[in-house]
């Protein structure tokens, strides 16, 4: 899957045609329910790998708060669990709702499981990466809470190291807004 979706992004880009947009992507939500990306045409997108037992954890706080002040100005945040740094992520799709719920009182969408890097990489990071390296120009993702910003019309703008907090970054979600 891996191999067809970087293909099919290198022949739109040689051949001059139409790229593959984000909104071309599927996800599982929490519920392993399949999403397009399209659901969220029109909105910011602040999409973030999390993890519940990661030094970081205390972010669902913040991004939280952000989904709560900007959801009706046109924000989205999309959380992706993660268990691909030191096992981080261990439970069940079922057992991270209930953690993120009832430990931060989560109610932005969650999603399943899904690998960030490697051969199983999700195609939504694959494109995420592609569209937004990280330092030194590397596509790979360092660890949990990495994030990214899309605006309205699907463009990657900006990509996030973990330690930066959501609050770092509603500056650049109130311009997008």
């Amino acid at each position: 899957m891996k191999i067809l979706f970087i293909m099919a992004l290198m022949l739109s880009q040689i051949f001059g045609g139409e790229s593959m947009s984000i909104y071309d992507i599927e996800v599982k939500n929490i519920d392993k329910q399949s999403v397009k990306l399209d659901t969220y045409k029109g909105r910011v997108m602040l999409i973030v790998n999390v993890a519940s037992k990661c030094g970081y954890t205390n972010q669902y706080e913040g991004l939280q708060a952000l989904h709560e002040k900007y959801k009706a100005k046109g924000l989205s945040v999309l959380g992706f669990p993660c268990n691909q740094f030191l096992s981080q992520e261990p439970g069940t799709e079922e057992e991270i709702k209930n953690f993120c719920t009832s430990s931060f009182g989560v109610t932005f969408d969650m999603f399943a499981k899904i690998d960030v890097n490697g051969e199983n990489t999700h195609p939504l990071y694959n494109f995420l990466k592609a569209k937004a390296s990280g330092i030194l120009g590397s596509e790979l993702i360092k660890w949990n809470f990495t994030k990214f910003l899309v605006d309205r019309e699907g463009n990657v703008v900006e990509r996030y190291a973990p330690s930066t907090t959501p609050k770092e970054i509603e500056a650049d979600i109130e311009k997008l807004l």
